[in-house]
């Protein structure tokens, strides 16, 4: 059981959220799409990305919510016309993960079969949580995602960072390379650790 309150949770999301959306930014990106299913957590992360996004790239964004296994196709649409110059996909939350993966996977497959444009962001969760490798059994997903720039967040427990990584995806593997990264305030580290890992902060 993480060592968190669920108020905790969304707090702590608020404050990645406003990191993501920052890097988001530094990457150029002045059009963004952010998708996150239908749940609190999900919400908290995708509204703190937008907002910090906005405040940092003077840009256009819009929040797009995914209906768990039920509007992914009608989704992947309304991004093709949106025509962002990157697709964030913020999968986790409270929903059960295999749940999330599903309907993760469904909705890249709906995004290749649409051609929906731009580079696509993976949010740490769903990474890590083995969806870009699930999605990667498809062939269809395999061939969109090979042609596209890919980036995923990842945290430093221990370093105290959140790192930007681009994805390369070689014999149906993917590799990180890590291109940016980003010092967390000590209040952010305890909550990331505490959430994440079931521990305390381990730096000062």
């Amino acid at each position: 059981m993480p060592l968190t309150t669920f108020e905790e949770e969304i707090y702590l999301r608020a404050l990645t959220g406003r990191l993501v959306g920052i890097a988001v930014a530094k990457l150029g990106v002045n059009k963004l799409a952010v998708v996150a299913p239908k749940n609190i957590i999900c919400s908290s992360i995708a509204t703190a990305t937008e907002a910090a996004f906005l405040d940092h790239s003077g840009g256009v964004t819009y929040h797009f919510m995914v209906e768990l296994s039920g509007n992914e196709d009608e989704i992947a649409k309304r991004l093709k016309e949106f025509n962002a110059q990157a697709v964030l996909l913020q999968f986790g939350g409270e929903d059960p993960i295999e749940k999330v993966k599903e309907s993760f996977v469904k909705l890249l497959k709906a995004m290749a079969k649409e051609g929906v444009p731009g580079a696509i962001v993976f949010h740490v969760r769903i990474f890590a949580a083995g969806g870009v490798a699930e999605a990667l059994k498809d062939s269809d997903i395999a061939n969109y995602l090979e042609s596209k720039d890919l980036f995923v967040y990842t945290v430093g427990f221990d370093e105290g960072k959140v790192y930007v990584n681009k994805v390369k995806i070689e014999d149906g593997q993917t590799k990180l390379e890590k291109i940016a990264e980003y010092h967390v305030t000590l209040e952010h580290a305890d909550l990331l650790n505490r959430s994440l890992k079931d521990r305390k902060v381990t730096f000062q």
